[in-house]
């Protein structure tokens, strides 16, 4: 795997669990969505070990034995539940706005790679007002889910850069093992969805506790 070596160009960012405190919000809906269901309810640190993964192939890892009628339903009723509440500042991580500032100020380029929906990201770029640092967001509806880095390859396709020259910034082994597969140097931040000792499998440069502290490593 290829070595960060701080002359990094493009910042990949998760969203869920990275950039927005999110958690409860996405294991509540799913909850609500398999109770619509009649489904069994399952524990909370189950259903957020999937976040970060698409819609389908979260449901799917879940309740193995859904149908496809079952699992257009969930989604259904998942984004009834969600979109009731939208994400705003609040719901921010301490310092995103601020390391975000600082990464473009120093001339980096921003992308967003996530499992959300096209229509959900788009909702919460606009009312969270992080719209206005990414140039290319990619989500798990328009092209593959994590961990296939394939939403990888399209925004280096977009902007016509070298993965040595990029770094993928999540909480997620989804996150970890899609850069890792493209030889992508990656940071994972300690304050997500997954454990930091799992984290580690894929050989992040290091495990960050907030997220001005990649700002030190750029």
């Amino acid at each position: 795997m290829s070595v960060f070596n701080g002359q990094c160009q493009v910042v990949v960012f998760d969203w869920d669990g990275t950039l927005v405190d999110s958690e409860q919000h996405i294991v509540a809906s799913i909850r609500y969505a398999a109770e619509q269901l009649g489904l069994s309810t399952l524990a909370h640190n189950v259903i957020k070990n999937i976040i970060g993964l698409g819609m389908r192939e979260a449901l799917k890892e879940l309740y193995p034995d859904l149908t496809a009628e079952q699992v257009a339903s969930m989604r259904k009723h998942y984004a009834e539940r969600f979109f009731q509440s939208r994400i705003d500042a609040a719901n921010l991580f301490p310092s995103v706005v601020e390391t975000l500032t600082a990464l473009r100020r120093k001339g980096l380029k921003l992308a967003v790679a996530t499992g959300k929906s096209r229509n959900g990201l788009d909702k919460a770029l606009k009312s969270s007002g992080l719209g206005v640092y990414f140039d290319i967001t990619r989500c798990a509806d328009e092209t593959l889910s994590k961990p296939d880095p394939l939403m990888l390859h399209e925004i280096a396709n977009h902007y016509q850069m070298d993965f040595d020259a990029m770094l993928m910034i999540g909480d997620t082994t989804y996150d970890m093992e899609m850069a890792y597969r493209v030889s992508m140097p990656s940071v994972a931040v300690s304050y997500g969805v997954h454990d930091s000792k799992d984290l580690l499998e894929y050989k992040p440069i290091k495990i960050i506790d907030k997220l001005s502290e990649v700002l030190t490593l750029i």
